[in-house]
C-alpha cells in the first residue's frame, strides 16, 4: 500500500500499482531545470551543500512540490547567467521541466513557478604563473 504523500500512478488488479515518491519527482525535475542553457545552479540547503563537499550531487535542491486539489504544483528556486533573457530562460526552464515530468513519470504538472534567487556573473580566466612571468620576462628584454 502507498503512503499518502506518494503518487500512484496506475493501479491494475492483475498486475498490481506503480508508486512513485515525490523525491523521485523532484530529482527529474532539479535535473531538467539545471540542464537549460542560462542556469547556473539551484539553491540548495546546507544539508545539499555538506552533500556537495563529500562528492553526492543533491540534483532534487531548489525544488518543492505541492500536492492540492488543483494538481502537483513546484517551485524551483534557481541562480542564472549573468547576460542572458531571464524570461526566455525561465519559459524553457517550465516546458522543459513539464515535458520531463510528463514523460518519465506519466504525471503532468499543473503549475511550475520559477524563482530567480540571484544572477551569477562569469569568472574570468585567473592567469597562470608561467604567464605572468613570462609577461614580465619579455618586457625586460
Amino acid at each position: 500500500m502507498a503512503d499518502e504523500n506518494n503518487l500512484v500512478l496506475g493501479a491494475t488488479p492483475e498486475l498490481g500499482e506503480i508508486i512513485i515518491a515525490p523525491e523521485v519527482i523532484e530529482v527529474i525535475i532539479g535535473i531538467a531545470a539545471s540542464k537549460v542553457d542560462g542556469v547556473y545552479g539551484m539553491r540548495g540547503t546546507l544539508a545539499n551543500n555538506v552533500s556537495k563537499l563529500l562528492g553526492k550531487a543533491a540534483h532534487g535542491k531548489g525544488v518543492y512540490l505541492k500536492n492540492d486539489e488543483d494538481g502537483l504544483k513546484v517551485d524551483i528556486y534557481s541562480y542564472f547567467d549573468y547576460g542572458i533573457s531571464v524570461p526566455k530562460v525561465a519559459m524553457a526552464m517550465q516546458e522543459r521541466v513539464k515535458q520531463q515530468v510528463l514523460f518519465m513519470t506519466d504525471v503532468a504538472l499543473s503549475e511550475v513557478n520559477i524563482h530567480v534567487v540571484g544572477v551569477v556573473a562569469e569568472k574570468l580566466e585567473q592567469p597562470t604563473l608561467q604567464e605572468l612571468f613570462n609577461d614580465e620576462e619579455e618586457n625586460n628584454e
